[in-house]
């Protein structure tokens, strides 16, 4: 129990340095940016060029009941849907094949590739490449077509990897919180898996730490931007 609450509060410490540390850390992937949003819960969310942070289409459907407030309640609804599409045999526990799976076929970004989004329909193929995270799960194969379960809908799918991004850092560019893995971040027990409790535990933490003057609720407007939201407000200001 003492052991569970120290990690607990370690994990909390970290999650709030993290959305402190955003505004000062603007590193972001090389090469062009990409207009991609990663949950809290993992989810990612991608957008074409030239459109709206899809930070924004994230929020509207977390938002349920569209009061344009989302309450903790919602926000932990938002991400035990999520824990569903992940936990795919349903036991409770997201394995490292399931993690995998994630990585590789849900969110390739977490591995370091960069993908273009709606040049045309269809399901989209990623290429091998080096990876720097998971590199052998029984069953998983190397990335392929994106699961449409973990994302946008077909249509707005991504279709092929730009550069490869080896930085390792991950989904943090694209996210509220300095966590290269979201799903792996739920890990507190430091066994390899993610259990649901855990997972909706880091959920609460995220939820109280942007949720820094404890009103209950989040607003679009006072989301913090991801360091990738800051690059592209950046060069479409300067155009």
């Amino acid at each position: 129990m003492a052991n569970s609450t120290v990690r607990l509060g370690a994990a909390l410490l970290l999650a709030v340095y993290a959305v402190a540390a955003r505004a000062q850390d603007d590193t972001v992937p090389q090469g062009p940016p990409a207009n991609v949003f990663i949950a809290p819960s993992g989810k990612v969310f991608r957008a074409k060029e030239g459109q709206p942070y899809p930070v924004g289409d994230w929020f509207k459907a977390a938002d349920t009941n569209a009061d344009g407030k989302l309450d903790k309640a919602e926000f932990l609804a938002d991400a035990a849907t999520f824990f569903k599409v992940i936990d795919r045999n349903g036991d409770g526990v997201v394995s490292p094949i399931e993690m995998a799976f994630y990585e590789q076929r849900i969110a390739p970004e977490v591995l370091g590739y960069r993908v273009e989004v709606g040049l045309r329909g269809g399901v989209p193929a990623l290429r091998p490449a080096l990876l720097w995270r998971i590199q052998s799960a029984g069953g998983i194969d190397r990335p392929g077509s994106i699961d449409p379960g973990g994302g946008p809908s077909a249509d707005d799918l991504p279709h092929k990897p730009q550069k490869l991004d080896e930085s390792g850092a991950g989904a943090s560019p694209f996210s509220f919180f300095d966590e290269p893995e979201p799903v792996a971040a739920a890990d507190l027990s430091f066994r390899g898996l993610v259990s649901r409790a855990d997972y909706m535990k880091l959920a609460a933490i995220h939820f109280d730490t942007l949720d820094h003057e404890h009103k209950g609720y989040l607003t679009l407007a006072t989301l913090p931007e991801t360091p990738m939201q800051r690059r592209l407000d950046h060069g479409r200001r300067h155009r």
